[in-house]
């Protein structure tokens, strides 16, 4: 088969494709004909060598991706027949092995593509619509609520615009660069602004007032959820998950420098409650979370937003995913 590896730690060009032995699945497990793998911009941070979390660097060479989707082809011993043909997505976990033309997954985890969904659509779901479910559990949208999505072209931005306007919310949406705010009025949203130009919050409070946001969904963090916050009402729920905006980038540096947030004390002063994303709660009800997006997407609440390259290409996507030049979900297509 052909993959994508890395030897060593550097820059996207450091991904290669190239042929490489087919994985063998082991007792319980499933050999995956991958028609699509998602790319998260933490896979950037680890290629690039800087630890994230709980993952550990990776041991070279090492094929990356942790989120595929495709058609089960090849069973390992003990595994339930009733998958081999079956249209699966899967996240993987901790290991590794996604960029790939063939992926071997635990059957436990493997969770069916429903209907007619795209292979691309099903891997933009078992991650990134995973984490969407996982923030919007504490999210009460009501109908006439004002929410602002920051990065709301990105893969998770483009899902939490359709939920709020699903729910009768007026959205706003913040994005960077011209296209991308076409993208996110094409989504939905109320009123779309740029948040590289140094005037996206006055245009908010001009068309809304000085505080009119309700619910804040801020992946990015940084300066720019710093600015986000003073638009928020009292009584606003920020909903913060990502800090995208302070991954490392190929630089070693984050991407935005880092702003003092609220006090406590401000906080409560203004009633603003803070919902953090809960790791502990995303690992324990991991399937409950992918179920509920896959569903979502059955049902035509989302439809997700995917940004496609070929898999050879894999160091292209990551670089455009480096300098904020993707819209949606990067996928990998084999």
């Amino acid at each position: 088969m052909h993959a994508v590896r890395l030897h060593a730690f550097g820059p996207a060009e450091n991904l290669t494709y190239e042929e490489v032995p087919d994985p063998i699945p082991g007792p319980g497990q499933v050999r995956i004909a991958v028609q699509a793998a998602g790319v998260h911009l933490i896979d950037t941070t680890l290629r690039g060598g800087h630890r994230i979390g709980p993952l550990p660097l990776p041991n070279l060479p090492t094929v990356p991706g942790r989120e595929v989707a495709g058609a089960v082809e090849l069973l390992g011993e003990g595994t339930d027949p009733g998958w081999l043909g079956r249209r699966v997505t899967v996240h993987l976990g901790a290991a590794p092995g996604g960029y790939a033309e063939l992926a071997v997954a635990d059957a436990a985890a493997l969770q069916p593509v429903p209907g007619d969904m795209t292979a691309a659509q099903a891997v933009a779901l078992i991650g990134t619509g995973r984490t969407v479910m996982g923030v919007l559990r504490n999210a009460e949208i009501k109908p006439g609520d004002t929410v602002l999505v920051l990065s709301a072209a990105g893969g998770m931005g483009a899902l939490l615009t359709q939920y709020a306007k699903h729910r009768g919310a007026r959205v706003i949406g913040a994005a960077g660069g011209p296209a991308k705010t076409a993208v996110v009025t094409r989504l939905g949203a109320d009123l779309a602004v740029d948040y590289d130009l140094p005037d996206w919050a006055d245009r908010i409070r001009a068309a809304y007032g000085e505080r009119p946001v309700h619910h804040l969904f801020d992946g990015p963090g940084g300066a720019l959820g710093r600015t986000a916050l003073d638009l928020m009402a009292h009584g606003g729920s920020h909903h913060a998950y990502g800090g995208s905006s302070s991954l490392p980038t190929a630089t070693g540096r984050p991407a935005q420098a880092a702003a003092p947030p609220l006090s406590a004390d401000e906080l409560r002063g203004r009633g603003i409650v803070v919902h953090p994303l809960d790791p502990a709660f995303m690992q324990s009800h991991k399937r409950e979370l992918e179920e509920a997006a896959l569903r979502s997407a059955a049902d035509g609440t989302l439809v997700p937003l995917v940004d496609e390259y070929p898999l050879a290409r894999a160091a292209e996507a990551h670089r455009a995913l480096e300098t904020r030049g993707t819209t949606g979900k990067v996928v990998l297509v084999p």
